[in-house]
């Protein structure tokens, strides 16, 4: 008998609701309206997104529904394989048992669809024929561009100038879908205009593109936003990745003891692990949860818990998360979708609550791992998973010092097929760690908005 590898459900076994971390996490805090202090409410949002988008971003309800469209077209990939890292192991000679839930077999090659496709649904729905969004790494806007055109929806896509260059499969991808890509910040919107009069060699930001993007939905009634990150209905939407690993493990008589997903704005990070903390929350077994950040953007572990905006401009709610300032602007280092100023306010309250913890690891670093990765387990991980991967071959090891036999639960939230350059950087003895400006962090940190209060307004 050969040992088991995959443990697999079937199409049938689809969620069919989403797990909402908000009905459950203690200490949440609302959105607030930036000119008045109040709670956001379902009408402040629907000029941007379908009431049902915006009334999901609110909910404290513990599961809402999957529509069947949805969940019909989910089946394309879902449910994700979760696999038992045996050969890693070998490798790192660990007691520990290693698993990683894969996400990279969707037709966009990330986690992202989960959500996108939901969105799109949505605001097909609502009559909406136009959406606009930014991308980092270009996994997002690769998945909006598939969710438009399975929907027949108008996509533009604004992504950050130094991911549009590195990786220009991305772009050609959004491109095959129909949709259309820009790099930014650009001369088509005030806010990317104002970012290059002040620094016309600006690298952008997400929270540059996201300003774009929000710019023209709130211009045009007959374009919505679409956010692939941050957002309370986005991490809803992911929780299909955490409760398809409860239920795999079962099939593994097994439960981690560990469960380690990359942070960048935390989608895939709550995706994962959400379902577990639910768990926890409701009696169930303790499991610790690791939050894999890069060095060079982090936004978990020396950022402060406050206010800000999620967008360079200042078009956003206010949310109440750890930031690093909205007009931070990180270095230009590989792991684009993990280049956020901000962590999803769900994601913040958890770390608040004592229910993760949050750890920095260098993109050097990040890259060994995943090379070691994939000369075991053949999976080229993106560079965004091998932050995750380099924190659990850390707690394999730890494993093995200590002599105990725990699991590991790791997302690979997606392939590296289109980051091959940043490879070939790091084989080649190119590639350098990123070090973040203390000084733009600082300047960052003090221009924090001031929130106001009702009696202001």
């Amino acid at each position: 008998m050969t040992d088991q590898i995959k443990y697999l459900l079937d199409e049938k076994d689809i969620p069919t609701t989403w797990y909402n971390l908000a009905a459950d996490l203690p200490g949440l805090q609302p959105l607030l309206h930036p000119g008045t202090g109040a709670p956001i409410t379902v009408d402040d949002l629907t000029p941007i997104m379908p009431a049902t988008v915006a009334e999901q971003e609110l909910s404290r309800e513990r599961e809402i529904e999957i529509p069947e469209p949805v969940r019909q077209i989910y089946a394309q990939w879902r449910p994700a394989p979760l696999f038992r890292a045996r050969r890693l192991e070998r490798a790192l000679d660990t007691p520990a048992r290693i698993y990683y839930k894969y996400e990279g077999g969707s037709p966009a090659g990330s986690h992202k669809p989960n959500t996108a496709i939901a969105q799109a649904f949505y605001n097909r729905e609502a009559g909406i024929r136009k959406l606009a969004t930014e991308t980092g790494a270009g996994q997002w806007g690769s998945s909006l561009s598939l969710a438009g055109a399975l929907f027949d929806l108008q996509v533009q896509v604004y992504m950050v100038k130094v991911s549009f260059h590195q990786k220009p499969y991305r772009r050609l991808l959004m491109e095959t879908y129909g949709a259309r890509c820009v790099a930014s910040p650009s001369t088509e919107t005030e806010a990317g205009r104002k970012i290059l009069a002040d620094d016309p060699d600006c690298p952008g930001s997400l929270g540059i593109a996201t300003s774009e993007a929000l710019e023209v939905a709130m211009n045009d009634p007959e374009t919505n936003y679409a956010g692939g990150s941050v957002l309370n209905h986005v991490l809803l939407h992911q929780s299909v990745i955490g409760q398809e690993a409860l239920a795999q493990f079962r099939l593994a008589d097994d439960y981690p003891d560990v469960v380690i997903g990359c942070a960048g704005g935390g989608s895939n990070l709550g995706g994962l692990t959400f379902p577990f903390i639910g768990e926890r929350l409701r009696g169930g077994p303790s499991v610790r949860v690791v939050a894999a950040e890069p060095a060079a953007c982090p936004t978990l572990t020396r950022g402060k818990l406050a206010y800000d905006f999620g967008d360079t401009a200042g078009l956003t709610p206010l949310l109440q998360m750890h930031t690093l300032g909205h007009t931070f602007v990180p270095p230009s280092f590989h792991a684009g979708g993990l280049r956020y100023h901000g962590m999803a306010p769900l994601v913040s309250a958890a770390l608040e609550a004592d229910l993760l913890e949050a750890v920095a690891v260098e993109q050097t670093k990040c890259f060994a791992a995943g090379i070691q990765f994939a000369r075991t387990e053949g999976i080229v991980p993106a560079p965004e998973s091998t932050h995750a991967i380099s924190v659990a071959i850390a707690e394999a090891l730890r494993c093995k010092e200590e002599g105990r036999s725990e699991a590991i639960l790791f997302g690979l939230s997606g392939h590296g097929h289109f980051d091959l350059s940043a490879y070939e950087a790091h084989l080649t003895g190119a590639l350098r760690d990123e070090a973040y400006s203390q000084a733009g962090l600082d300047a960052a940190l003090a221009a924090l908005p001031t929130v106001p209060t009702l009696a202001d307004a």
